[in-house]
């Protein structure tokens, strides 16, 4: 019997050889041209933006800490412009108070009294007297009806803004009978701190309100005729700015001050310090600078 023929193995060995070397050189243009792209996307972005986005971009360069006075990271700093209620969205929103007055059947009769200015400050919403009392009754601090109402129907809306509000009440020129203990100044302050009290009671946040003022009859509306009943008025206004934050040992600082007391107010010289203010809607447009 012939032996079994044995089967023939082949082993093939296989060279493995490296790649040429390329120097990962594409990784390098790759890396230039997304960095690139990334630059350009930013600066049309920044071409298209309104200038106080620019600002605020150009301001965290300028000092990225938040410390300074200009607008960068700490846009909550004092000093710092709020990004929220700029000049046109103040404009809007005294769009939105006057349509709200307009609007609303038991403020028909007020609607004539209520002025509102976008200033330097931000809105200036004024209540003005007429000669039989329209918002405060005559010779005291307590509002009327028809201040109630129109104060609530403000509190509410200004209640959902994150600006700062300060307030301030004004007389006429004529002088306050009746007692002896008691005269102009203190009655522009106690209206303005009883409407600060009635609009945080109706939907403005307690610690909105960063200063009240009493003028008494300093701060004229018609300067032509200061026993004129126009003259007297409680002013509200919102403030683009927060309220700077002053130290506890400055005399005159801080939103109360008892009512009525005598001294300066948030460094407003003649004005008395108190915890009020008051604003309304109006129909009525001035320009003041």
């Amino acid at each position: 019997m012939p032996a079994p023929v044995q089967p023939i193995i082949i082993v093939k060995r296989v060279k493995k050889g490296h790649a040429a070397h390329h120097g990962g050189a594409w990784k390098v243009a790759y890396a230039d041209f997304v960095t690139a792209m990334m630059a350009l996307f930013m600066v049309l972005w920044l071409v298209s933006s309104s200038e106080q986005v620019k600002k605020a971009i150009g301001g965290y360069f300028n000092d990225p800490t938040g410390k300074g006075k200009d607008v960068g990271n700490g846009l909550r700093g004092v000093g710092s412009e709020s990004l929220s209620l700029q000049k046109d969205d103040m404009n809007k929103l005294k769009e939105k108070l006057e349509q709200a007055i307009r609007t609303s059947q038991p403020l028909e009769k007020v609607k004539e009294h209520v002025v509102m200015t976008v200033t330097g400050e931000g809105l200036r919403i004024e209540l003005v007297e007429d000669a039989q009392g329209m918002f405060f009754q005559s010779g005291n601090a307590d509002p009327t009806s028809y201040g109630k109402d129109l104060m609530a129907l403000l509190a509410a809306e200004i209640g959902k803004l994150p600006n700062s509000v300060t307030m301030e009440g004004h007389t006429d020129s004529k002088a306050y009978v009746g007692r002896k203990d008691y005269s102009n100044w203190e009655l522009s302050a106690d209206r303005a701190n009883a409407a600060r009290r009635w609009m945080q009671g109706n939907g403005m946040r307690d610690d909105q309100v960063t200063q009240v003022r009493g003028f008494a009859d300093q701060s004229l509306r018609n300067r032509d005729d200061p026993e004129d009943a126009s003259n007297r008025r409680v002013t509200l206004i919102i403030q683009y700015k927060p309220a700077p934050i002053l130290n506890e040992d400055v005399p005159g600082s801080g939103a109360a001050g008892a009512s009525g007391a005598h001294g300066a107010s948030g460094g407003v010289p003649g004005a008395v310090s108190a915890s009020a203010g008051s604003g309304g809607p109006t129909l009525k447009s001035e320009t003041r600078k």
